[in-house]
């Protein structure tokens, strides 16, 4: 376990995939996730990014951190997002898992506290 994931810092990881996000290459991402590549970013640092267009769908997104990203549009229903900080984070048109309260939405996009629902 890295020096990050023992005190709940995100993570910025050298994976590949990971880094797609990072410099803003959502279509490659999508291609390479629906090829069947592994997908990790569990507890990563996502702050700041525009990941508009982002393919969600059965990625765990726990304990990650979406601070100030622009996530419009994205459709999270079938992802996880348990731990999760939205803080700040632009959301219109976002679809999350239905087990997810308007208010724990609204608490972390406005507060930044995680993301607390039953899968």
């Amino acid at each position: 376990m890295s020096e990050e994931e023992k005190d709940g810092r995100p993570v910025i990881s050298d994976d590949p995939i990971y880094q797609l996000l990072r410099e803003g290459k959502i279509e490659e991402f999508n291609r390479r996730k629906a090829a069947g590549e592994a997908i990790q970013l569990s507890g990563v640092d996502l702050r700041g990014l525009d990941l508009r267009g982002l393919d969600a769908h059965g990625i765990d997104f726990s304990n990650t951190y979406f601070r100030q990203a622009d996530l419009r549009g994205i459709d999270f229903t079938g992802s996880n997002l348990e731990g999760a900080s939205l803080h700040g984070a632009k959301i219109s048109g976002c679809y999350f898992p239905p087990e997810l309260r308007a208010e724990e939405i609204q608490m972390s996009v406005e507060l930044g506290t995680r993301l607390r629902y039953r899968t």
